[in-house]
């Protein structure tokens, strides 16, 4: 196993070994978005979507998309551009109109 990974490491073109690196990257981000909405929805015992979300989904969309762009897959690219357009439209209207969460509910005795 480590003979496989040193020879991947060694027989990789170093500008290809960057791209595999700002894909996992990318791919981490865009996955923390989840646990950002998960941390919060549990704190908040309701479904809420933070702003730090829209962050992370525009950070991870975008490095992803130029991932899918180096790969040249069309696939991949639209779907990540496609997303983009839902992220930026998102966090415009966060910096225009401010959050849209409502107050969180108070605390049920049951809880």
């Amino acid at each position: 196993m480590i003979d496989s990974i040193r020879n991947f490491l060694t027989d990789t073109p170093t500008l290809e070994l960057a791209w595999l690196g700002i894909g996992f990257l990318a791919q981490a981000m865009f996955s923390a978005r989840f646990l950002v909405q998960w941390i919060a929805s549990e704190r908040a015992r309701r479904s809420i979507v933070p702003e730090l979300f829209w962050y992370f989904s525009f950070a991870g969309g975008a490095l992803l998309f130029m991932y899918a762009i180096y790969r040249k897959d069309p696939v991949f690219i639209l779907g990540q551009g496609f997303g983009l357009l839902v992220y930026s439209r998102n966090i415009y209207f966060l910096w225009r109109y401010g959050s849209s969460d409502p107050a969180p509910p108070a605390p049920r005795s049951d809880d």
